[in-house]
C-alpha cells in the first residue's frame, strides 16, 4: 500500500515537470526581443538574420524546437548559450554550486532553530515569550526580503562595521572567512524563511494538542515538555516536513532579490541576466533546474508525511 502511494506520488511528479517544461517553453517564447537581432547587433541585415535563425533552428515550428529541446534536456544537453556562445553547463555549474552553498548554510542554521523556537513556544501558550514569537514571525512574514535585506546593511554594514555589505566569495577562503563573506545573505534568508517554519511547527504542535490521546496524558499528569517531544511532535512532523520542503524550495529558486541586493554569484542571478540578454537556452535551463527542485523537494516531503504518519499510509 505504502508502496503504491510512493510510486502514485513519483509520476504525479514526473507529470508535473513535463507539464511545467511545456510552461517554461512557451512562456521564454514570448519574451520581447529577438535573440538573432540580439547576437548580431545592430549591423544585422534582414539576410544575415536569415541564415542565424536557421543556425540556431528558430526557424523551425515551435512544437519541433519544443520536443527538440526537451530531448536535449533528457540527455544532459542543455545547449550553447545563445549570447555568450559558451555551453549553459559550463555558465550553470558554478553558479548552481554557489546556490547549493548558500541555501545548505541557510537550512542547517534556520531548521534547528525553527524546531526549537517552534517547540518552546508550542510548550508555553500564551506565555510572553510565545507572543514575542508570535509577534516577530508575523512581522518578518509581512515585510519583504529587499526591506529585511536594507535593514541588516544599514545595520551590520553601516553603523556597526561588523560585515561587508555585498557578498564575497572566493576559492581560496577559509571556512572563517567564507562565513564572513556570506554572513549579510545568510543572516537576511534566515531570517526570512525561519518565521515560516516557526509559525508551522508551533501550529501542527499546538493542533496535535487537542486530540483526545493528548488530553489523556495530561489527565493522567504526564508534563508538558514530555507529552510535546514525545507524542506530538511526531505526530506534527507531517506538515513541518512540508514547510521546510517549501522554504528549501524558495533558498534554491527564490533567492532573486537577495542575491541582487548582496551581488551574489548564484543561479538566480544568472537567470536575471539571461532574461536581459534574452538567452532563451540560458533562462530555460534554469527555469528548469528551479521547478526540478521544487518538484522534488515536495516529493521527498511528501514520502516524508507518508512514512512518518499511518493515518496517510491507511486513509481507510
Amino acid at each position: 500500500m505504502m508502496l503504491q502511494m510512493v510510486l502514485r506520488r513519483i509520476a504525479i511528479g514526473i507529470a508535473t515537470i513535463l507539464v511545467v517544461s511545456v510552461i517554461v517553453f512557451v512562456m521564454t517564447r514570448l519574451l520581447p526581443g529577438d535573440v538573432a537581432q540580439i547576437i548580431l547587433g545592430q549591423g544585422a541585415t534582414p539576410e544575415t538574420l536569415a541564415v542565424l535563425r536557421k543556425e540556431l533552428g528558430l526557424d523551425q515550428p515551435g512544437y519541433i524546437q519544443y520536443f527538440i529541446w526537451l530531448g536535449d534536456l533528457f540527455t544532459g544537453d542543455l545547449g550553447i548559450s545563445k549570447a555568450g556562445g559558451a555551453t549553459i553547463s559550463s555558465l550553470i555549474g558554478g553558479r548552481f554550486g554557489n546556490t547549493m552553498l548558500l541555501a545548505g548554510l541557510v537550512a542547517l542554521i534556520s531548521i534547528p532553530i525553527s524546531i526549537v523556537l517552534g517547540l518552546w513556544a508550542a510548550m508555553h501558550p500564551g506565555s510572553w515569550l510565545d507572543r514575542i514569537i508570535t509577534f516577530g514571525t508575523l512581522s518578518t512574514i509581512s515585510v519583504p526580503e529587499f526591506f529585511i535585506a536594507t535593514i541588516m546593511v544599514l545595520i551590520f554594514a553601516v553603523e556597526l562595521h561588523w560585515l561587508p555589505s555585498t557578498a564575497m566569495l572566493a576559492d581560496n577562503m577559509s571556512f572563517l572567512e567564507l562565513l564572513r563573506g556570506l554572513a549579510m545573505p545568510i543572516i537576511t534568508l534566515v531570517i526570512v524563511v525561519s518565521a515560516q517554519m516557526i509559525r508551522m511547527t508551533r501550529a501542527g504542535i499546538l493542533n496535535v494538542m487537542s486530540s483526545p490521546y493528548i488530553e489523556m496524558a495530561i489527565l493522567k499528569g504526564v508534563p508538558r515538555g514530555r507529552i510535546i517531544l514525545r507524542h506530538a511532535f511526531l505526530n506534527a512532523i507531517g506538515p513541518i516536513i512540508n514547510v521546510i520542503a517549501l522554504n528549501l524550495a524558495y533558498l534554491v529558486s527564490g533567492v532573486v532579490v537577495v542575491e541582487t541586493i548582496f551581488a551574489y554569484p548564484g543561479l538566480a542571478k544568472l537567470m536575471i541576466d539571461g532574461v536581459q540578454t534574452r538567452d532563451l537556452p540560458l533562462v530555460q535551463a534554469c527555469a528548469m533546474i528551479f521547478c526540478t527542485t521544487y518538484v522534488l523537494l515536495i516529493l521527498v516531503a511528501d514520502i516524508g508525511s507518508i512514512v512518518s504518519n499511518p493515518r496517510l499510509r491507511h486513509p481507510k
